[in-house]
């Protein structure tokens, strides 16, 4: 039945606290006119619900998708086609982003959906007739859902940006897949490249160890311990055995491992040494950042887009660098390309170089500030 409708909603239920992956504990998918629960328990072959999904010939509806997309790339190594996630849909129209899927059905719907399952263990079984009535409601709106942001996002001739932004945001997580994150090891940041070097062997040490043992990488060996294992350079097992943390004996028995890490680090060629990033920080970019950011906000409420989608605030201290010191950069930043560069970029611009002022019209408005075109030199 699935099969012959041009349109499915879809959320999952899984648990992740436990394992290397989440683990799948329930499929939920709406269609026009019904609703479907499916159990991966009962059913272990859900492959061709995904290749459902996966075919351009329905539109696909999910909120804040990214497992969703993750659970169908893991089994069948594709992406969905016709993705429509109303949570990046809305902030298009000025909710916040990201908004939770209540929210969006109250704002847009008018109905309330169920709440008190968000804890549950989703892998017992049987399921109560509560998680069943909850995870219903999870999908029992999608559709109308949808359908009204979507009306509002053609209204503001915005249906071109959400396609840009949705393929940008799929290219994201399928990248995400094989991209290597030991850059993000908690206490990497100060880290000298030949540490670096360590870190990242750690690093794809214990990814590999956690994916055989089928648990939370964290579990294997905290991130402060291979931070300071690699700080420390240290291939000595008795000078390595007294870092606080490593007595555990669920860690101790990982010791070997972790030398033969450290030791693959300190023997990369130079030219394989990892580099410490740095970007050159103008002296004023802290001022001009609070300034601008200020003025993304306001011209983003104006506009009614969400301010977030559109950039944090480390874009706007990168488009300030790349406008002081373009020959510097690899790139034009986010805020300088695309659709937001259409948005907000030329206004950003013109107020770094002084050719547009702000001035407060109404400190009581929604939206107090005022932006006018500059035309003296001096202000």
């Amino acid at each position: 039945m699935a099969a012959q409708s041009s349109t499915i909603a879809f959320d999952t239920e899984f648990v992740s606290e436990h394992s290397y992956r989440p683990v799948l504990c329930l499929v939920q998918v709406a269609l026009p006119d019904q609703l479907f629960i499916l159990d991966p328990f009962e059913i272990p072959d859900l492959n061709p619900f995904w290749e459902l999904i996966a075919s351009p010939d329905r539109r696909v509806i999910v909120h804040a998708g990214r497992e969703e997309v993750n659970f169908c790339m893991h089994a069948i190594d594709k992406l969905p086609s016709r993705l429509i996630d109303v949570q990046l849909a809305a902030g298009m129209v000025g909710m916040d982003y990201p908004a939770g899927y209540s929210t969006l059905v109250q704002r847009f719907v008018g109905k309330t959906p169920g709440k008190g399952e968000t804890r549950s263990d989703w892998r017992r079984r049987p399921l109560s007739p509560q998680q069943l009535r909850y995870a219903s409601d999870d999908v029992r709106y999608l559709i109308p859902l949808a359908d009204h942001i979507l009306k509002r996002v053609e209204e503001l001739e915005r249906s071109r940006w959400l396609e840009i932004e949705t393929e940008a945001w799929l290219q994201d997580v399928a990248q995400s897949k094989t991209r290597e994150r030991w850059r993000n090891v908690s206490g990497s940041g100060g880290l000298s490249g030949r540490s670096l070097a360590i870190l990242r062997e750690l690093w794809r040490w214990r990814e590999s160890e956690a994916e055989r043992r089928d648990s939370p990488p964290r579990r294997i060996i905290r991130d402060d311990l291979i931070s300071e294992i690699a700080r420390r350079q240290l291939s000595d097992p008795k000078r390595l055995g007294t870092l606080r943390g490593m007595d555990r004996s669920d860690v101790k028995r990982y010791l070997p491992d972790l030398i033969q890490c450290v030791e693959h680090g300190l023997s990369v060629p130079p030219e394989r040494v990892p580099t410490k990033i740095r970007k050159a920080k103008p002296p004023q970019l802290t001022m001009l950042g609070q300034f601008l950011a200020s003025a993304v906000t306001s011209i983003c409420r104006e506009k009614q887009i969400a301010p977030s989608l559109v950039g944090n605030p480390t874009d706007v201290r990168d488009f300030i660098t790349y406008r002081l010191n373009p020959a510097e950069s690899e790139e034009p930043p986010q805020l300088c390309r695309g659709w937001r560069a259409e948005l907000i970029g030329s206004v950003l611009a013109d107020l770094l170089e002084g050719r547009m002022t702000i001035r407060i019209e109404d400190p009581r408005s929604d939206q107090p500030l005022a932006f006018e075109k500059n035309d003296s030199e001096t202000i």
